[in-house]
């Protein structure tokens, strides 16, 4: 042939060429169509819920020809982002581009485009074959870009299907926020960043950075520099539950973060669409501030940063006009660091004794024409909100800013229960839910025993996941003031990051969906269905998540046989359990069909487990009990006086309880079941007998609790169901009882020797913490000596 000749195909070999053509076509079709398209909508998993989610036939091939196209400003912000996120997770590069795009693009196309004609916030994302668009403002690009990372796999692979999906999606509230207290830990910049990262996979968009605390000062201040070269540091930090330990590591702790480390957070926070909003405290929480500057004080000291946890008594001084002097100077570097409306100024858990104690605070209480020392504090506040005000800023407290009078602008946080969220709805102040019964992450998450030191209380993953922010006691005007939720994680028993990753996640997820899905599409049954992909996606990005109780594991009343199925808590995870009442581990039978147990009658049968996943990690110990036993009838009582009695005997040594003599040396009532207030009387060695009845509000299966140092014996209609007597360390014993509705007899007897001091009775309900309060008795069963 000569040069530049083209070469005739004949008949055959074009036929050849036009059907290899055809077969890679539809090789290619079925290859985006296998095993996705058919996916129903309950198979594509998101959390937080979005408000309308669609399964559409077809998928769309992510691979290294796909292009990312946007429009608009967030456009190419978020087609950044994408770009960043697929090289570093898959390895893929996507060329981005905003140039035209031609009728039949030759390979799939992404396209992101920036509009402003939805709600703030909001996106629609449509997947199908060879197109996946998304359209929204900037915040709404980037909540769709978090989607669009859920319908990823978690494995790398340089050919990824996305299912075909259609989503519309916007956020219930406009306020999602996750609060860390730096003042009693500190954390690290670097961890700072990554708790903003996993908040943000969530569409939590503000970040209630606790900054100060008695315990530590945690942000650079130039004017005052004795902040952060004296009260960022404590001498030492107390060993165990500040309320039962007097001990002390004997080491100094400390931390600030700089101004240009804040600068450099705030801003990577806001690639992450969250703003972080900055809480100064005051009047109280101060003790770290006196200790740099004691003449902010009222008694003038001398001062240290605090070294246990608690509410100090020491407090800012608010007849001292430096105080607000300091306060301004200290606001005003603040706000430069910091563009968000709000800023955070506590006010929370100010005792006044020191108030009430001055000469000098009393004369300024009668001089300004105070009623007392509630509206001092009401005065404080509101002189501070005006020089917030003056900034262009506005404040934000907790709900004891209302005490003594609301400030006038100010938004409440409630966190005492809802209480003060709703008084201050119906005074038309803008309120964000954050009540300690739903949403303090400090709280246990698992029953004592298994779980990691923390302040009490408990609050598992079901308990977040069913809270409803808006409190049907408001009508529908007064609901609008509730702006939002939030949820704090108050560091006293949590030293480090691994701790804080543990008690947040994935509570946070289940709060993801109160604060973001319609409430309508709340269900807790999909949302544990969800979770273990996300949890083995959150394993590959290194969070310490508590790995859940498996699902189906439930105590249970049965007549003989129970079938009792698994479901791993984390994706590829592995369920190890026991019924022979040994501990599980590695070597005990994999969970791998449902497990048949025979409970003969008048007993009962524990079924323990733990979870280990792809990773390796371990999880602490689960059981459920399943009993066949005949229920325990309700006493035919009327009780009628609110709380416990009680018959204490001191100073006396004992090894059991059965040695607490028959005569008391005093005896009274209390409100519940607890030892506190015998402490605080200064007792060491004594025995205590507390008896009531308590009210079962519905048949079924209880489980009670004593977790006790030393001993301590339950009874509940004068049997014995719960023996953790004996002199020993901080021990949890529980047992399971059926009892009917009605009035049952309680009964606690309680001794301790020796420092530790310790008793907590509490019972749960399908899994959930049950309120023994209040307890009663009859007046007429129980005579004072």
């Amino acid at each position: 042939m000569k040069p530049g000749a083209t070469k005739l195909q004949t008949p055959y070999q074009v036929n050849i060429t036009s059907m290899r053509k055809l077969l890679l076509s539809i090789i290619a079709v079925l290859s985006s169509l296998h095993g996705i398209a058919q996916l129903k909508t309950g198979d594509i998993t998101i959390i937080p819920e979005p408000k309308l989610l669609k399964a559409v036939p077809g998928s769309f091939v992510l691979n290294d020809h796909a292009l990312i196209h946007y429009k608009g400003k967030a456009g190419k912000t978020t087609a950044e982002l994408l770009q960043s996120f697929l090289k570093s997770n898959y390895e893929l590069t996507l060329e981005v581009s905003d140039g035209p795009l031609p009728k039949q693009p030759l390979h799939p196309v992404i396209n992101l485009i920036e509009s402003t004609t939805g709600k703030p916030e909001s996106y629609v994302m449509e997947v199908n074959t060879g197109t996946l668009s998304l359209k929204g403002d900037a915040a709404g690009l980037f909540y769709g870009l978090q989607t669009l990372h859920q319908l990823l796999p978690v494995e790398k692979n340089t050919t990824i299907h996305v299912p075909g999906v259609h989503i519309e999606d916007e956020p219930r509230f406009a306020y999602r926020g996750l609060m860390l207290d730096v003042g009693r830990h500190f954390f690290p910049p670097s961890y700072i960043k990554q708790f903003i990262d996993v908040m943000a996979q969530y569409k939590f968009n503000r970040f209630h950075w606790h900054l100060t605390e008695d315990q530590g000062w945690r942000i650079e201040i130039k004017k005052y520099p004795r902040l952060q070269e004296i009260a960022s540091v404590r001498k030492e930090t107390i060993v165990g539950h500040h309320r039962y330990s007097s001990g002390y590591d004997g080491q100094a702790y400390g931390g600030y973060y700089t101004q240009d480390e804040v600068r450099d957070i705030v801003k990577y926070a806001a690639v992450h669409n969250i703003t972080i909003i900055p809480e100064i405290e005051m009047p109280g929480h101060s003790q770290a501030v006196l200790a740099a500057y004691p003449g902010f004080g009222v008694t003038g000291g001398p001062y240290a940063v605090r070294g246990t946890w608690g509410v100090s008594t020491d407090v800012l001084n608010p007849a001292n006009d430096s105080v607000y002097t300091f306060l301004e100077d200290v606001l005003t570097e603040v706000m430069e660091l910091f563009p968000s409306k709000y800023i955070h100024i506590g006010g929370d858990e100010c005792p006044k004794d020191q108030w009430k104690a001055s000469a000098q605070v009393q004369a300024m209480i009668k001089k300004s024409g105070l009623k007392d020392e509630h509206a001092l504090q009401s005065y404080f506040i509101q002189r501070i909100e005006k020089f917030v005000n003056s900034k262009g800023r506005s404040i934000i407290g907790w709900d004891e800013i209302l005490e003594g009078g609301l400030a006038p602008n100010a938004t409440v946080m409630s966190w005492r229960g809802e209480e003060g969220g709703i008084a201050a709805a119906k005074e038309k102040h803008d309120v964000i839910m954050s009540p300690n019964t739903y949403l303090y992450f400090d709280y246990y998450q698992g029953h004592p025993a298994t779980e990691p030191l923390n302040a009490g209380g408990y609050l598992p993953l079901s308990t977040v996941y069913n809270y409803e922010p808006l409190p049907a006691s408001l009508t529908a005007e007064e609901q609008r003031y509730i702006k939002g939720v939030q949820a704090n994680i108050w560091t006293e028993f949590i030293p480090d990051q691994a701790m804080v990753d543990y008690m947040t996640w994935p509570r946070a997820m289940a709060l993801s969906e109160t604060a973001w899905s319609p409430a309508a599409k709340k269900n807790i049954g999909r949302f544990l269905k969800k979770m273990p992909a996300e949890l083995e996606r959150m394993e590959k990005e290194h969070v310490n998540f508590r790995i859940p109780e498996p699902v189906g594991l439930e105590s249970k009343i049965t007549t003989g046989l129970s079938t009792v199925k698994l479901t791993a808590p984390v994706k590829g995870a592995a369920v190890y359990y026991t019924v022979d009442g040994s501990k599980p581990g590695l070597n005990s039978k994999l969970y791998t069909r449902p497990v048949a147990l025979q409970v003969p009658a008048s007993s009962e049968v524990q079924l323990q487990c733990i979870v280990v996943t792809p990773a390796g990690r371990k999880s602490p110990l689960y059981s459920a009990t399943y009993v066949n036993k005949d229920y325990l009838p309700a006493v035919n009582v009327n009780p009628a006086v609110k709380g416990v009695r009680f018959a204490v005997s001191n100073n006396i040594s004992l090894t059991q309880t059965k040695q607490i003599p028959a005569k008391a040396d005093s005896t009274g009532i209390v409100p519940n079941i607890e030892i506190r207030s015998f402490i605080n009387q200064g007792k060491v060695n004594f025995g205590v007998t507390f008896e009531g009845y308590v009210k079962i509000d519905t048949d079924g299966l209880y489980e009670f609790h004593v977790n006790a140092d030393d001993g301590a014996v339950l009874y509940i209609d004068d049997n014995v169901l719960i023996d953790n007597d004996g002199t020993h360390a901080l021990t949890d014993k529980a047992a399971f009882i059926p009892l009917r509705k009605g009035f049952h007899k309680i009964k606690t007897l309680y001794f301790n020797t020796g420092d530790l001091k310790w008793l907590e009775v509490f019972m749960f309900k399908d899994g959930e913490k049950v309120n023994l309060n209040p307890i009663l008795f009859n007046q007429d069963e129980f005579q004072l000596q």
